[in-house]
C-alpha cells in the first residue's frame, strides 16, 4: 500500500504536470505518433483489404500479410529502423505502421467477402457497377469488421509506442525507460498505469465509434447471427454481423 500511495503522490505532483517532461507533454507526443501510425496504416491497408474483397482475390494474401505482422516483433523493426534512419521519430513511426496494417488488411478483406452474395446480385440486377457496388452495398454492411480491425489495430498501437523512447523519441514510454535507468521503480509503475490508461481509453472511445458507424439492421443481425472468418480476423460481437 505505501508504493501504491508513492504512485499517486508522483502522478499527483506538481512538478510531473508542467514543462517538457510534464504528463501533458508525454501525453501529446504520445498521443500525435499514434494517431499519425493509425492514419498511415488505414490509408495503406484499407484500400488493399477492400479491393482484394471486392474481387474475390487475394485470401492468401491478406492471411499471410496478418501473419507476418504479428511474427515479426516491433522491437526488431524499431532498432533496423534506429540503423537505417538513425535515432528519431522515424523509426518508430515505421514500426507501429507496420504493426497496424495488418488487422485492417485483413478485416477490410473479410468484412468485404462476407457481405451475402445474393444482395450484390440484386444490386447489379439494379445497374449498379462494380464501384457503387463497393461504396454502396459492400462497404457500409463490412464497417463492423473494418472498425475492429481498425480499433484492435490502435489499441496495438498506442501500448507499442512505449518502444519510442529506446530511440530517443518521447512519449509516455520515457517514464518506463528513465524510470529502468534510473532504478525508479514509482516513476516506471506510474508510466505503466499512464499507458495503460491510454490504452483502455482508446479502446473504448472506438468501441462507442464502432457501435456508432454500424447500421442498426446489422447491429441487430450480429446478435443471433455467426459467421466464419479467416485466421487472423479480429472480431467483435457486433463485427459477426449477417444482412439484415
Amino acid at each position: 500500500m505505501d508504493f501504491l500511495h508513492q504512485v499517486a503522490v508522483w502522478l499527483t505532483a506538481s512538478a510531473h504536470w508542467h514543462g517538457p517532461k510534464g504528463i501533458p507533454n508525454r501525453l501529446t507526443e504520445h498521443v500525435v505518433m499514434s494517431v499519425a501510425a493509425v492514419v498511415t496504416s488505414v490509408v495503406i491497408g484499407l484500400p488493399i483489404g477492400l479491393i482484394l474483397g471486392h474481387l474475390g482475390r487475394g485470401s492468401v494474401v491478406a492471411i499471410n500479410v496478418s501473419n507476418i505482422g504479428r511474427a515479426i516483433p516491433s522491437l526488431a523493426l524499431l532498432v533496423f529502423g534506429a540503423q537505417i534512419f538513425g535515432i528519431g521519430a522515424i523509426p518508430p513511426y515505421l514500426a507501429l505502421v507496420a504493426l497496424g496494417v495488418p488487422p485492417i488488411v485483413t478485416n477490410a478483406y473479410t468484412g468485404i467477402r462476407q457481405v451475402d452474395p445474393d444482395v450484390i446480385e440484386a444490386a447489379r440486377g439494379m445497374g449498379m457497377t462494380g464501384g457503387r457496388i463497393l461504396r454502396r452495398v459492400e462497404l457500409p454492411m463490412a464497417v463492423p469488421l473494418i472498425m475492429a480491425g481498425i480499433r484492435t489495430a490502435a489499441v496495438q498501437v498506442v501500448a507499442t509506442a512505449t518502444l519510442a523512447a529506446e530511440v530517443a523519441w518521447g512519449g509516455l514510454g520515457r517514464y518506463i525507460v528513465d524510470g529502468l535507468a534510473q532504478h525508479d521503480t514509482v516513476q516506471l509503475f506510474a508510466g505503466a498505469v499512464l499507458i495503460a490508461v491510454l490504452s483502455m481509453l482508446t479502446e473504448l472511445v472506438l468501441g462507442g465509434t464502432q457501435r456508432l458507424v454500424t447500421p442498426a439492421g446489422i447491429r441487430r443481425a450480429g446478435r443471433s447471427t455467426k459467421q466464419s472468418v479467416l485466421p487472423g480476423t479480429v472480431t467483435a460481437p457486433e463485427a459477426l454481423s449477417g444482412v439484415a
